[in-house]
């Protein structure tokens, strides 16, 4: 299964574990209590029947004393423009400064609820990924990730 991806950066598919791994794409100053959604950088064309989960990496709260708000993230197929840069939802313990390129999130993809016996039968014999990084998804935009939450 080929996935098309943006982002400015290089992102390591190819590394050891499960999860790979996501960073800020900028520096983040944070103050105690403040909420933030911090941008990953990267919008990704999942294909249909498939969503990608979005976690905090073990050691992002030791390092910068936030915490994701939301538990995990979850980002479905829809989501799939260029404009829809994965965004991590983020509460402050402690002042901090967080680094651009700072590796604080990962990501799994795995299918969803709604995926056809077909497409799970598929996915048990053949679930290699090939990320493909494009300068354009070409498909239109839904608002960006947290824009559906009321």
């Amino acid at each position: 299964m080929k996935i098309r991806y943006k982002a400015p950066y290089v992102i390591d598919f190819d590394h050891v574990g499960e999860w790979v791994d996501l960073r800020t794409i900028q520096q983040e100053n944070m103050s105690k209590d403040d909420d933030r959604l911090l941008s990953l950088g990267i919008a990704m064309e999942l294909p249909e029947e498939f969503e990608a989960i979005v976690a905090p990496r073990s050691s992002t709260f030791k390092r910068y004393g936030i915490m994701l708000n939301n538990s995990i993230g979850i980002i479905d197929s829809s989501f799939k423009g260029d404009s829809d840069i994965w965004r991590f939802p983020v509460h402050a313990t402690r002042n901090c400064t967080i680094p651009p390129f700072a590796r604080i999130a990962q990501f799994r993809i795995q299918l969803s609820q709604k995926a056809s016996a077909w497409t799970k039968i598929k996915w048990m014999f053949t679930s290699k990924i090939e990320f493909v990084k494009v300068y354009s998804l070409g498909n239109e935009d839904r608002g960006g990730i947290g824009s559906t939450g009321v």
